[in-house]
């Protein structure tokens, strides 16, 4: 029991000599402080927050959000072709391509896709 007390003792010990190294050794100053501020979409953050950001940035963070969650739902329906009925498997497969090929119909008419502008 006194083995254990002790070696958790020396564990504690280094561990906080290292932290105490490990903060002293660091070269954190006034200076740094722009690199630990957070970084808003390209804003100033002590500026006003009431600023209006770009719509354009957030269609295409919209856009990557439906191309992200698409890919996670198609790869299942790739997993699964084996073990169900083929006729439902590209019912429901073709459903859900037309779904997505309607969305992205939609964001082409209204101009999202237009990285130029």
């Amino acid at each position: 029991m006194l083995i254990i007390l002790m070696t958790s003792l020396i564990i504690m010990l280094i561990s906080m000599i290292m932290m105490f190294l490990a903060s002293i050794i660091s070269k954190k100053t006034i200076i740094d402080r722009e690199k630990a501020s957070p970084f808003e979409c390209g804003f100033d953050p002590k500026s006003s927050s009431r600023i209006p950001f770009s719509l354009r940035f957030f269609l295409i963070t919209i856009i990557f959000l439906i191309f992200d969650v698409e890919i996670a739902l198609i790869l299942p329906i790739i997993l699964i072709i084996k073990f169900s009925n083929l006729m439902l498997w590209s019912m429901t497969s073709i459903f859900f391509i037309l779904i997505l090929l309607m969305g992205l119909y939609h964001e082409w008419n209204q101009g999202m896709l237009n990285w130029s502008n």
